[in-house]
């Protein structure tokens, strides 16, 4: 990070891309006039880094990674996985979007699940999800967080080992052991990407380009994850799968 710090306040870049809140955040401060298409970045708006969706009105544009009902569904389909469950626990590493935690408690309520909220900034992760587990967690979600995919490996180990299944923001998860995502398609993201910084590099300015959510979801399923935990994953929702690993 501290490379690209120097290389932006050094060199006259036409556009920077962004995978994270931590990047746009860097690359906004050493470099606050470069045209940037960010991505992964769940609430641009709370962030500070547009205006609003449609109108970002700054040098920053390109996607989030969050659209309207996409937490719930991660309720829904835990709950599939547990339909005895009656809290989960949502591990975080900063602070939690008021948009992001709203939808997450309406589904909640919903279903009946009550959800507890468990930061591990500065903890130790499997401290933390041991407390969840004797507060009466069935499972655990990851809502989209930096801190958290960092540990991705010793979250989804630690939920093993407590016996916690969890939905997760990405895919990368379930690839290092995590039980589901149900999260928009990376794949697209960069592809999209691309189209934001071709508009730019012709004279688009980022200011008018609005921030797209993604219209494509994939649901991927680690069925040796749910084997160790001794869950049996419905058959509809294998059905409704994009990835299994096996």
């Amino acid at each position: 990070m501290r490379r690209l710090v120097i290389e932006l306040t050094r060199s006259g870049i036409d556009v920077a891309v962004t995978t994270s809140t931590r990047e746009t955040r860097t690359v906004q401060q050493a470099a606050p006039t470069t045209p940037v298409v960010m991505l992964l970045v769940p609430d641009p708006v709370a962030e500070g880094f547009v205006k609003t969706l449609a109108r970002p009105g700054g040098n920053i544009t390109g996607l989030t990674n969050v659209a309207p009902g996409i937490s719930q569904k991660c309720i829904e389909m835990l709950r599939e996985t547990t339909p005895t469950a009656s809290r989960f626990a949502v591990i975080v590493g900063g602070v939690l979007s008021p948009e992001y935690r709203n939808e997450l408690e309406s589904a909640g309520k919903k279903l009946g699940i009550e959800l507890l909220i468990a930061p591990i900034g500065g903890q130790d992760v499997d401290t933390v999800l041991a407390r969840a587990k004797s507060g009466g967690a069935s499972g655990i979600i990851a809502p989209p967080d930096y801190v958290t995919f960092l540990h991705r490996q010793l979250i989804a180990e630690a939920a093993l080992k407590h016996r916690l299944p969890g939905c997760y923001w990405t895919r990368e998860y379930v690839e290092a052991g995590g039980l589901l995502t149900y999260s928009g398609d990376t794949a697209q993201f960069r592809r999209r990407a691309a189209t934001f910084v071709d508009k730019i590099l012709k004279g688009a300015k980022p200011a008018d380009l609005p921030i797209e959510q993604p219209t494509k979801f994939e649901l991927a399923i680690n069925l040796k994850t749910a084997k160790a935990l001794g869950l049996t994953i419905p058959p509809s929702l294998l059905l409704r799968a994009d990835q299994v690993i096996e």
